[in-house]
């Protein structure tokens, strides 16, 4: 059985907004967004986010540095996130 790769991982739809909200977010301000900027634009707990951002990091759909402020990466073709509401 062939290994799914990175371009074939699947989301769940609320991974996805945050994957898409990653992804414009760096386009905007050419810079990842920090976990606060993700709290404040989908109004929730700072726990959380940091939960969502250690999932998003274990399924392999980002990169980031710990304990390194705005170091969030895709690692997934932007083509395939879905349009952020």
């Amino acid at each position: 059985m062939a290994a799914v790769s990175r371009a074939e991982k699947t989301f769940t739809p609320k991974q996805g907004q945050y994957l898409a909200f990653i992804h414009l977010y760096t386009r905007l301000h050419r810079r990842p967004p920090a976990e606060t900027d993700m709290q404040e634009y989908f109004r929730v707990s700072p726990p959380s986010v940091h939960q969502m951002v250690l999932t998003l990091e274990r399924e392999g759909l980002i990169r980031r540095q710990p304990r390194t402020p705005r170091s969030i990466q895709l690692l997934i073709d932007p083509s395939r996130l879905p349009e952020l509401l």
